[in-house]
């Protein structure tokens, strides 16, 4: 069951950061190739898009496996395999924080800001969100990769 469970936490981890991962170098860069406007609008549909049904699924799994693999008693557990767990599991749960104490009220911010347009405009809009979202989004892909890569150093200890 043990090996079950860490399995599933490699790959839970693995699609997650995977997320993060291409969001960083492909989404955000193509993103801000976009006019203000444009960039708005896309970033609004996708914070209404991304939080659904399969993202929370990943989203919670990539916490749930690594905390299930570690309540299992293993009889032959070595301590390396033990610490790069925990490890992992803490980068998780770090990524998870930045995203709900950073992204998340950035991106709350931004859907705010669609029922005022005279009052918000999309460069103002747009400066407001753009580079703090993304120093947030760094700081998370950063800790959502390393907890993939030290769940599956984990796996192979």
């Amino acid at each position: 069951m043990a090996s079950v469970l860490l399995a599933l936490a490699v790959i839970f981890t693995g699609l997650y950061a995977g997320m993060m991962l291409i969001f960083l170098t492909g989404i955000m860069p193509a993103l801000a190739r976009l006019t203000d406007g444009q960039f708005v609008v896309a970033m609004r549909r996708l914070n209404e898009e991304v939080p659904r049904g399969l993202f929370l699924l990943v989203f919670l799994a990539e916490v749930a496996f690594p905390i299930a693999a570690l309540a299992v008693p293993v009889d032959d557990r070595s301590d390396t395999h033990l610490w790069l767990l925990v490890a992992g599991l803490v980068c998780v749960v770090v990524n998870h924080l930045v995203t709900i104490a950073g992204n998340i009220p950035l991106n709350n911010a931004l859907a705010s800001s669609e029922s005022a347009p005279e009052t918000h405009p999309d460069s103002a809009v747009r400066e407001a969100f753009e580079s703090r979202w993304n120093r947030f989004h760094a700081v998370r892909t950063l800790f959502a990769v390393a907890g993939f890569a030290l769940i599956v150093s984990a796996s192979l200890s």
